[in-house]
Formats: C-alpha cells, structure tokens, sequence
C-alpha cells in the first residue's frame, strides 16, 4: 500500500525541519564550515592567540606599578589579541585596538 500524499509531504516537512534545527550554529569539523540560516559558509581558521601573560609580564617590567599594569593589559590583550611590544609608549601604534582603549572616564585603558 503506497502512502498518501499528505503523509509524504507532513514526512518531508518534519525532515526539513528536523534539518533546520539549530543551523544557525552548526560547525562542521572536517571542512571548517558553518551552516548559517540553512546555508553552507566557509569559515575562516581559529586565530592563533598570543600568550598575554607573557607580553604584558615584558610590557609592564618598568611599571611602577606592575600588578595594576599586568591587569589592565591583560584585559587588553584579551580582547585585542595584540599587546605592543617593549615598553614604551612610542610602540602604542603597533596595535591600534590596544591603543584606542579607553575606561569609562575616557582616558586610554591600556597601559
């Protein structure tokens, strides 16, 4: 006995569904992939992280103030993924997101 036709189509919609379920998120391992809105995208690689704890402990060696200034670049970095290098101000431009970082009161942030 074959199926009737609206069994097939409430099949076919309950598959689709079943398939939109969640797309938004859905990451692919092999193909570095995501399935967003029921579309296949390409996604680019993870970004490599720097590790902060390093690049601030170099950052702040001069700081009079060095666990202060560990802190406030640690929260740079972690949102920047870019801690200047060295220790002076001058290198401030070799990340401008780091740089342009400001607290509340609207001073920079970032040491």
């Amino acid at each position: 006995m074959a199926p009737s036709t609206p069994v097939v189509a409430g099949l076919l919609l309950f598959l689709f569904g079943v398939c939109l379920v969640d797309s938004r998120s859905v990451y692919d391992h092999h193909h570095h992939s995501v399935v967003a809105n029921g579309r296949w995208l390409l996604q680019a690689a993870p970004a490599v992280t720097i590790d902060c704890g390093a690049k601030c402990s170099v950052r702040c060696s001069k700081s009079w103030k060095r666990k202060m200034c560990n802190k406030l670049c640690g929260v740079c970095c972690s949102k920047c993924n870019c801690v200047p290098p060295g220790t002076s101000a001058e290198t401030r431009a070799m990340c401008p997101c780091y740089a342009t970082m400001t607290n509340p009161r609207g001073k920079l942030k970032c040491p």
